[in-house]
């Protein structure tokens, strides 16, 4: 849409704050423009629109999010069973921190995330579930009391960072891994006030800390106070204390 026939082009136009005169003026008004169903739309998928779009998950996190009570990130493999001993954990696990006065949040996938949401949705706490957007759809377990879906990962690891006050990691995957190092980066790098991380499962952690101390640290790329930055144990008791002594809680 543009001026109606038969009304001379204004020589001048005010646009919000913007004054354009005499060849600047620009035929319709922005209502117009936005209202216009008519137009390309390859918009939606250009940088700038992108931009809007995480800003946006950025509002949607904070403004679901920060009323939260103290909480612990759980994180942990999607695909651990419903009837292995490591889900049983999960379930204790996350009982546990609400019994502590902790929120729990997590991926809100199945596995490990859907064991420690189940433990603090059967103990009345909140149970937090972030969610990501992948190929193969995953969905929110049915233990999420609060959840949200993300489109992007970096966005979503903020959530995990910005609300919670210390991470318990379960036996995980490549995702877990991600999720566990940049948590300890943050950490050693002091981009976050120090928190507590709690690796669950000695014998599932061993080999990786083994290679952390006789490689990484031997080889002069990390420190041995880096060896300091994180827990083992096997006890959900020990686990909760860890989270409970370094938050003060």
């Amino acid at each position: 849409m543009g001026i109606p026939e038969g009304v001379a082009k204004p020589e001048e136009q005010r646009q919000g704050p913007v004054l354009r005169r005499r060849d600047q003026v620009q035929p319709g008004t922005a209502d117009q423009r936005l209202l216009d169903t008519e137009g390309d739309s390859e918009w939606v998928h250009t940088d700038p629109w992108r931009v809007m779009r995480i800003q946006s998950e950025f509002v949607e996190g904070f403004g679901a999010l920060a009323e939260l009570p103290s909480a612990i990130s759980v994180f942990g493999s999607a695909r651990t069973k419903p009837d292995s001993p490591e889900y049983e954990a999960g379930v204790r696990l996350g009982r546990a921190l609400v019994e502590a006065g902790f929120a729990v949040v997590t991926g809100g996938g199945p596995g490990a995330m859907e064991a420690a949401n189940k433990g603090a949705s059967e103990a009345r706490g909140v149970s937090v579930g972030l969610g990501i957007e992948l190929p193969f759809e995953q969905g929110l377990n049915p233990y999420v009391d609060i959840g949200m879906n993300f489109r992007y990962f970096f966005v979503r690891k903020t959530m995990f960072v910005k609300y919670a006050q210390g991470f318990v990691v379960l036996p995980g995957g490549l995702g877990t891994l991600d999720e566990l190092f940049e948590a300890l980066t943050l950490v050693q790098t002091r981009k976050v006030t120090r928190f507590p991380i709690v690796l669950f499962g000695t014998e599932y952690w061993k080999g990786l800390v083994d290679w952390l101390r006789d490689s990484v640290v031997a080889g002069g790329k990390a420190s041995e106070q880096d060896l300091l930055l994180f827990h083992v144990t096997d006890d959900v008791e020990e686990a909760v204390a860890l989270v409970s002594k370094e938050t003060g809680k």
